[in-house]
């Protein structure tokens, strides 16, 4: 056969681009290069604006146009530095070349030699990395995360009086509610955004082993850590003295591994919300036009939350492997972390299409009380938990003197189904108090929820 046009070899650049492709402003080859240039204009502006080696400050025109040069980074420049990347072979040095064309452009040779002034390719580097993954996180990821939890704390306000039998190891177990086992998983998402959202994004520019010895060299009065601190906090970034050629990379490492984390969390709420379906808790919502099986008219399947449990599994590969190996770098340098990085985009963007199938696949799915309610009527052994509480609090009180209570239960409910009758009768021989009699005749699977629906509040 002959050979396809070009194709995306990725689905995040194919299948799924219009899900993921916010992402793509800030953690692709464009996106890093159009931070890098705002990074080597940034810091010639820096040093002209302190007439720094007898520069002087550039008029407000030309600043403007060159915070317009960077802000303006599009397609013509995209190819511009592709034909100079051709020649130089460095992806850096590409960029401080096509910011010099631009100071020609604008007739300030004058200060073209202060462009990559005693910098090294990773003091530029790394505060690009910490601007676009700054920025994807903050908005385009964390803001996909918030919907989710807002949906899901929204259903879990909505049934939180929805009484379902909990199934510990998967066999009917002491009763809550759906709405509560909902507000656990908002809890969780809860506290990973915190951290999340309280990352340093850690910055260095001290040249090429960390001692800003170029800097020194070329003005020994300077205060350089000053100076350097001074323009990486400028760039909102927070800064790290103490590196070797590179910014040693371990807010990276935090950063990924808590999204990890908040992944995990969201594959529980996939494979949990996917048994709910398969139980009949909820109903999936038809849609018009949509097909679940290519053979099986009537299917709906669950197809959102097994998209989600499978890109959150490659999203946590990836980016525990990130947070693995971008920790380690040989003595000053080596170069593994330049093409690990490049795929910071691709574990995010596996992340943001989870996302995006979990806010869909929420909004698809409707309680079924009437499921609930049987599967609650046919399991009244759960309340052998209630039963032998009671009794031995009556035993303590000394208004009971039945021995071995937990006993005389699994007895009652191990291996086989009971009844609201056999339960009945079983109480009612008891020996324990009056009120301890009456308020176990009247427990029922749907009425022994506890503070279910109350704890569904600690959500704020």
């Amino acid at each position: 056969m002959p050979p396809l046009p070009p194709q995306p070899l990725s689905p995040l650049d194919g299948r799924y681009r219009a899900v993921v492709g916010a992402l793509g402003d800030h953690l692709s080859e464009a996106g890093l290069n159009r931070a890098r240039v705002h990074v080597e204009i940034e810091w010639l502006l820096f040093l002209t604006d302190r007439a720094m080696f007898g520069s002087a400050p550039l008029e407000a025109s030309q600043i403007q146009a060159l915070h317009a040069f960077a802000a303006g980074f599009d397609q013509l420049e995209i190819d511009a530095l592709a034909q100079i990347e051709a020649a130089t072979r460095h992806d850096v040095k590409a960029v401080e070349y096509l910011v010099r064309g631009e100071l020609h452009r604008l007739d300030l040779d004058a200060i073209a030699e202060l462009t990559h002034f005693a910098a090294t390719s990773e003091d530029i580097n790394n505060l690009s990395y910490a601007l676009t993954v700054s920025a994807a996180v903050k908005q385009v990821w964390l803001p996909k995360l918030r919907l989710v939890i807002e949906k899901l704390a929204a259903l879990a306000a909505l049934h939180r009086d929805a009484a379902m039998l909990a199934r510990t190891h998967g066999q009917p177990a002491t009763p809550t509610t759906m709405g509560k086992e909902l507000a656990v998983f908002v809890h969780r998402l809860q506290r990973v955004v915190a951290q999340i959202e309280h990352t340093e994004y850690l910055g260095k520019f001290s040249g090429a082993t960390g001692t800003f010895a170029a800097h020194l060299a070329a003005d020994p009065t300077a205060d350089w850590p000053a100076l350097s601190r001074e323009f990486v906090e400028g760039l909102g970034l927070t800064w790290n003295p103490l590196t070797t050629q590179i910014e040693s990379h371990d807010w990276q490492a935090e950063l990924y591994s808590r999204i990890s984390h908040a992944n995990r969390i969201l594959h529980n709420l996939a494979t949990d919300v996917w048994t709910y379906i398969s139980l009949g808790y909820f109903r999936q919502i038809p849609r018009a036009g949509e097909v679940g099986s290519s053979t099986m008219p009537h299917k709906i399947n669950p197809i959102r939350f097994e998209n989600a449990e499978a890109n959150l599994e490659i999203s946590s590969a990836l980016l525990e492997t990130l947070a693995a190996t971008l920790v380690t770098s040989r003595l000053q340098r080596d170069l593994t972390d330049s093409t690990t990085q490049r795929n910071i985009g691709v574990g995010l963007g596996h992340s943001l299409l989870a996302l995006d199938n979990l806010e869909r696949g929420l909004g698809d799915i409707a309680l079924d009380p009437a499921a609930l309610e049987r599967d609650l009527d046919a399991n009244w052994e759960v309340l052998a938990e209630a039963v032998q509480t009671v009794i031995r609090a009556e035993v303590v009180a000394g208004r009971s003197h039945i021995a071995n209570p937990y006993d005389a239960l699994k007895e009652l409910t191990r291996g086989h189904r009971i009844g609201s009758d056999e339960l009945a009768a079983f109480i009612a021989d008891l020996d324990i108090g009056d009120a301890a009699k009456q308020r176990l005749l009247a427990l029922t699977p749907a009425g022994y929820t506890g503070l279910a629906s109350a704890l569904v509040d600690y959500l704020g």
